[in-house]
């Protein structure tokens, strides 16, 4: 049960930049940020414990629609992917230097015994995720600050999913080609 409301949560919010370009004319800015309060509530209120690893990425959403909730103003809501992607940098990137990586711990739950090579690997896609967040979340910026209101929503509601979707695709093609023996 606690994934299917994780699940259903979790489309939700990735649906926040077409809920704000769709929503503008029929809401007032506050009400989408509450609505994304709401979202973000249920996730972490479905967490497993107060330590996951989302926890903070939540908390911080939460925040942030706070602020924006207060502001009212249509483009206090565009900054929230660059939020996400700040954050997502931040957690991803302490547990380099705090190890074992995020995507050590993920690989672990699947494979108690990770060889070394699995590590080092592991270790090595984290870091390409931190870079990932870094362009993403440039990019996200760029569009906050200089684009329209469609070209914000077409990138962070659409494009920048695909190209997550492509880099995850990219890597578990590179792993089943290359890491075979790593198991």
């Amino acid at each position: 049960m606690r994934l299917l409301v994780n699940s259903v949560m979790g489309i939700s919010t990735l649906l926040y930049p077409l809920a704000v370009f769709f929503g503008r004319d029929y809401f007032e800015p506050w009400k989408i940020a509450a609505l994304l309060i709401a979202l973000l509530l249920v996730r972490l209120a479905a967490s497993y414990s107060i330590k996951h690893w989302s926890t903070p990425l939540l908390m911080g959403g939460i925040g942030y629609c706070l602020l924006a909730m207060w502001i009212n103003q249509l483009n206090a809501l565009l900054f929230y992917p660059i939020l996400v992607n700040g954050l997502m940098l931040f957690i991803f990137g302490w547990s380099l230097f705090s190890p074992p990586s995020l995507i050590e711990r993920l690989a672990r739950l699947q494979h108690p015994d990770l060889p070394p090579e699995g590590v080092i690997y592991t270790r090595r896609v984290t870091q390409v995720w931190c870079g990932f967040f870094i362009i993403n979340g440039t990019l996200a910026s760029v569009t906050a600050f200089w684009c329209s209101l469609e070209v914000w929503s077409l990138y962070n509601g659409l494009i920048a999913y695909v190209l997550m979707g492509i880099l995850f695709a990219a890597e578990y093609l590179f792993r089943m080609r290359t890491l075979k023996h790593v198991r």
